[in-house]
């Protein structure tokens, strides 16, 4: 397969691929956007890692809306974007997911430079880094200049989890457990649904409330934040542990995209080089509350969190 190749993209597509007299690129790549009644935000640059395409878990239509809601200049994919340990398990990838291909796709299509770096459940894409399929760019990681001349270094993050590097047959395990949790948290939110209330996390509450989850998390963040430093950078940007955070760690500016499972979180940076977390289940529910208020009630903050 050759880097060249614009048709070579491996993930499922929603339409039959049909060459445009354009060029040798799907038809449904040129097809204009439904009008949005929103106006799109521009970034210079986004983030998102940890969506586990393939798995019941993965909150696919909340990320196509989010996907629909801004226009960048790059586009990160910070690893386990699909899910090769669920689908080798048994198949799962209804529409919904299909749908997040096509507009990773669509938006490299369209000048988006999309770089995906691989992870450990999508670790069979890991022996293409270097290639390009579909107009996205696969590596193990990347290095980002931020507008304000911060030189970050992106990678998904697992080579710096013990339990992954070290214990493989644990994180097996533990994913086995990870996804009893995540039914779980379908069954309450379901619930909450039913009573009008926003999506809540099950599994991120109990992750920040465990001794040793904690402990983990910090000791993550440290040994990134090492790594950045030992290496000459000014930061880091990561996903895996599925925390979404902006901290300084020394002299080192630790950033972690959180996930499309749990949390629903991306990273974005705007023309300027600031950066910040966008929570996009709070702004989905800021939305919702919104409409149910008289039109003459203020609208909500967006939910971002700045550094």
């Amino acid at each position: 397969m050759s880097p060249a190749d614009p048709t070579s993209a491996t993930p499922a597509i929603p339409a039959p691929v049909t060459t445009s007299p354009r060029g040798q690129v799907p038809d449904w790549l040129h097809l204009p956007d439904p009008k949005g009644f929103r106006p799109k935000k521009r970034y210079r640059s986004v983030w998102i890692s940890d969506v586990h395409l393939g798995t019941r878990g993965c909150k696919a239509a909340m990320l196509v809306d989010f996907l629909r809601s801004f226009e960048a200049e790059n586009l990160y994919l910070v690893g386990d974007i699909i899910d090769g340990w669920s689908l080798r398990k048994g198949w799962f990838w209804p529409d919904a997911h299909n749908e997040v291909v096509r507009r990773v796709l669509k938006a490299a299509h369209h000048g988006t430079r999309v770089v995906l770096i691989v992870g450990n459940h999508d670790e069979a894409l890991r022996d293409y880094a270097g290639f390009s399929f579909g107009g996205v760019e696969l590596a193990t990681e990347a290095v980002h200049l931020t507008a304000d001349g911060r030189r970050l270094l992106v990678t998904h993050g697992d080579r710096f989890d013990g339990v992954v590097l070290y214990a493989r047959w644990l994180a097996f395990l533990g994913d086995q457990a990870y996804t009893l949790l995540l039914r779980a948290n379908i069954l309450v939110n379901a619930a909450r649904k039913r009573l009008g209330l926003p999506y809540w996390s099950l599994s991120a509450y109990l992750k920040r409330r465990v001794k040793n989850a904690v402990q983990f998390v910090c000791n993550f963040e440290d040994a990134l934040a090492h790594e950045a430093q030992t290496r000459g950078f000014d930061g880091i940007v990561c996903g895996h542990i599925h925390c979404a955070e902006i901290r300084t760690i020394g002299e080192i500016t630790y950033f972690n995209d959180g996930d499309w499972v749990e949390s629903c979180t991306a990273l974005v940076e705007d023309h300027a080089g600031a950066m910040a977390i966008v929570d996009w289940s709070r702004e989905q529910a800021g939305r919702e509350q919104a409409g149910r208020q008289p039109a003459s009630a203020p609208a909500p903050e967006p939910a971002e969190l700045a550094l």
